[in-house]
């Protein structure tokens, strides 16, 4: 793609914020590709959420929402955009599907994994059950949909330690960060029952490294993230999630920092703060990186990469979603066996099925008072045509909004 001067005058305050962090011949290398996505995703009505741990020229660039990855979910099930592409990993992909089920979500590179997300399973998870009964089961969002279908509740690490104490129990199974589980075990008196998972970046981090920066750096503030070692974490200034670390350094302006987290974070925030001096602990997210421009650009042109619910909650919850769609009798007999346990394939159809049966009893009022069967016909056919639609995708294992109403009742009954 050509750096043409009409790509240059429409991306040159995007480089103007980053310019100190990026040298203006790699930024004529990004520039065509931020200015074509930018163009797309008014043409396509889509959302690009990207995690801190994006480069800079993704980050300023083409990010509509730019957080950690809960926040990222929270915006997922908010926007009214049709198309969210997601500049992160895999799990987080799959938790805005989770969100937004209605909503097509694709991920540039479907390899883009987590060694987090990666070190524990759903089946991990039911045998922990079995050895612990009773014991409720935390989880961090850091984790992959079978293994949230197994959990009790889950967390971040900024509201982790309130979490487990919220619950009132003496102890908890906490998965997966081992370090993360440390962390809480030391700012509580509930037992924890840890998994022994890693974030590869945070783990690559010594005391002695934080010791040798301090040395050469006079009056650093150095802030860590809880997946960090507990000896690293020790040895900084404070320990926060990565909203925490950026809401630190903003506050606190020390004259020089270090973020004991993935390197690029550091780019994004000095960006914000050009006042304080990062030193930069070079650790990269090999699985992050894997998310570029191109692949972002190709991923939305072509609309590839898409995630889907996977085949268990799908399979789990087909007879409740085609249950759904018997009007009245049907929805409320789903909406009770879903009450419980919720499959969330499920619950995206009973959505469906709540709002036809809402459609169904408002246009039998209206049609009542009148004796034309040239009025009622068309209407009835109307829900027949949507409640046939809704039984077919339920029955293929599908996602889809029923024309014209669907988004709507996706919207309206969003807490079922």
């Amino acid at each position: 793609m050509e750096f043409t001067p009409e790509v240059r005058i429409a991306t040159d305050p995007i480089y103007q914020k980053i310019s100190k962090v990026m040298p203006e011949i790699e930024w004529s290398v990004h520039a065509p590709y931020i200015h074509r996505i930018n163009q797309l995703k008014k043409e396509k009505n889509a959302i690009i959420l990207a995690h801190n741990y994006q480069t800079p020229e993704i980050y300023h660039g083409i990010a509509d929402v730019a957080a950690d990855s809960l926040a990222l979910a929270i915006e997922a099930s908010k926007t009214e955009a049709d198309i969210i592409v997601m500049a992160g990993v895999h799990f987080m992909a799959e938790t805005s599907k989770l969100m937004s089920p209605e909503k097509k979500v694709l991920l540039p590179d479907m390899t883009a994994g987590c060694s987090l997300s990666s070190s524990i399973t759903g089946k991990d998870v039911r045998l922990l059950k079995e050895k612990y009964p009773g014991v409720p089961v935390v989880s961090y969002v850091n984790t992959s949909a079978d293994v949230k279908a197994e959990t009790d509740i889950c967390c971040t690490s900024a509201n982790a330690v309130k979490i487990v104490e919220s619950l009132g129990v003496k102890k908890v199974i906490f998965l997966p960060d081992d370090y993360l589980a440390k962390y809480v075990a030391s700012q509580t008196d509930v037992e924890i029952i840890a998994w022994k998972g890693i974030c590869m970046v945070h783990d690559q981090f010594t005391e002695k490294e934080i010791h040798d920066i301090r040395a050469k750096n006079p009056g650093i503030k150095i802030i860590a993230h809880p997946e960090c070692p507990p000896d690293v974490i020790k040895a900084s200034d404070f320990a926060g999630s990565t909203g925490g670390m950026i809401k630190y350094v903003k506050d606190n302006q020390p004259k020089k920092v270090m973020m004991v987290t993935e390197c690029s974070m550091s780019d994004n925030i000095q960006v914000e703060n050009p006042n304080v001096e990062f030193i930069r602990p070079c650790n990269l997210c090999p699985h992050m990186k894997k998310i570029t421009l191109p692949k972002i650009l190709d991923c939305l042109e072509n609309e590839t990469g898409e995630i889907i619910m996977d085949k268990e909650t799908i399979d789990k919850g087909r007879s409740i979603a085609i249950t759904s769609y018997i009007l009245i009798v049907g929805v409320l007999i789903a909406l009770s066996i879903n009450s419980e346990n919720k499959n969330q394939f499920a619950s995206f159809h009973i959505r469906q099925g709540l709002g036809l049966t809402l459609t169904f009893i408002v246009l039998g009022v209206s049609i009542s008072s009148f004796e034309s069967i040239m009025v009622a016909a068309p209407m009835w056919v109307f829900i027949s045509i949507l409640t046939i639609y809704g039984i077919f995708t339920a029955a293929k294992g599908e996602t889809t909004p029923l024309p014209l109403l669907g988004g709507l009742f996706q919207k309206w009954f969003k807490n079922l």
